[in-house]
């Protein structure tokens, strides 16, 4: 799921507009139309540049009215605003008029048309940026308004084509704009767009990335001071640690988001709902946790009390069942041999050492340690001198 509206509405107000675009909201926009209606093909092919910027603004007005409202009429008007300012070369009411042509498309999923004219606006930009003249202002255009302009671009280029899946392009975009919230101290905008990078890169998979802008985020936002802002990055950290399995730290994050989108009901209230689903699925995922870990002690314990169990069971043979004392020959203190036993005391007799037995009885040196380490237990003894001596003394060898 793409998480790209408040990144594309913020950015659209950093755009600066000529001052018939300050009060849009106060003009009466059905007026408007009229006065605009009223001005024909012939009317306007005797107008004044100044009578023409004045068109040009109303149209941009009227566009940036219908832009929610009516997207239908946001084209018109911005079709309308390009027939005038486009063979003017007037390029900040092109570029304007493209973008917005371009956000229509975009929200209507029509992700190459929005291309298009996203582009056409770029390039418009473009000719802002090389020295292009102002139809209101013989100085030409600010680098703070082509900033303004770039910065928004640059944006909304990198939402087309996060919604598109080219990552790697949509990332390059939202770097260029980031760069210049940057330069002009705009931690505020920074701040979400870092957010949404995160956003991006958790639904790509890639939780390193996506910690890295969420951090980004963090410190744009806490350094703006704006609170939303932090209680967004909350709600970020809190779906990044779920994602990462670490339930019981994310779950703090999430409930200060609630506590705060709570508060404020009028914010983003899908922000909420999203933030609530978050948390349902962490009390999930804790209690499936829960239930893991409770099956996992309950293995272990079984585990242990069957190895007591046993060990009791043992024990209580052990006080039935004596162990027979040791094996003695017939003459009483002289210990019974076995035949191999006897094979090797007789070797180690004649001097012989433990590789050479091992040789001579086609056996391995450990086992040859093993029959005298037990000769020697039989015979009471430390070393295999005595334990020869004795054996003759028994008349054995």
């Amino acid at each position: 799921m793409k998480r790209l509206l408040l990144l594309l509405l913020i950015l659209t107000l950093l755009i600066p507009r000529a001052s018939a675009y300050n009060d849009h909201r106060g003009h009466n926009l059905d007026s408007l139309e009229r006065e605009v209606a009223r001005w024909t093909p012939d009317a306007i092919d005797k107008a004044s540049d100044q009578e023409l910027v004045a068109l040009n603004n109303a149209c941009r007005t009227l566009m940036l009215g219908y832009n929610v409202m009516n997207g239908d009429k946001c084209v018109f008007y911005a079709r309308k605003a390009l027939s005038i300012s486009h063979p003017r070369k007037w390029h900040a009411a092109d570029a304007d008029a493209y973008r917005y042509i371009g956000q229509i498309f975009y929200g209507r999923e029509q992700y190459d048309s929005a291309r298009v004219y996203y582009m056409a606006s770029l390039a418009a930009t473009d000719a802002m940026a090389a020295g292009a003249t102002s139809p209101t202002d013989t100085a030409g255009y600010t680098q703070r308004m082509i900033d303004d302009y770039y910065s928004a671009l640059y944006g909304s280029i990198g939402n087309l084509y996060n919604m598109m899946d080219s990552i790697p392009q949509a990332m390059e975009y939202y770097e260029k704009a980031g760069e210049i919230f940057e330069k002009y101290g705009w931690n505020e905008s920074n701040s979400v767009l870092h957010y949404n990078m995160g956003e991006t890169w958790i639904d790509e998979g890639d939780l390193r990335k996506a910690e890295k802008e969420y951090d980004k985020a963090m410190a744009f936002a806490q350094a703006s001071g704006d609170s939303l802002m932090i209680v967004d990055v909350w709600k970020g950290y809190g779906r990044l640690y779920m994602e990462q399995g670490k339930t019981w730290k994310s779950l703090p994050y999430l409930r200060k988001a609630d506590a705060y989108y709570a508060a404020h009901p009028d914010y983003a209230p899908n922000f909420r709902t999203e933030n609530l689903d978050y948390m349902q699925e962490v009390l999930s995922r804790q209690k499936r946790q829960l239930g893991r870990l409770a099956g996992a002690l309950t293995t272990i314990i079984l585990v242990v009390i069957g190895i007591l169990i046993g060990r009791r069971k043992k024990r209580a043979e052990e006080v039935e069942n004596p162990p027979a004392p040791a094996e003695t020959s017939a003459q009483g203190n002289i210990p019974a041999l076995t035949a191999r036993e006897k094979e090797i005391l007789d070797l180690l007799s004649k001097g012989y050492t433990t590789a050479q037995i091992a040789e001579a009885l086609n056996l391995s040196r450990e086992t040859i340690r093993w029959y005298r380490k037990k000769l020697l237990e039989k015979f009471d003894v430390s070393n295999s001198p005595e334990l020869v001596s004795r054996a003759k003394e028994a008349g054995l060898i």
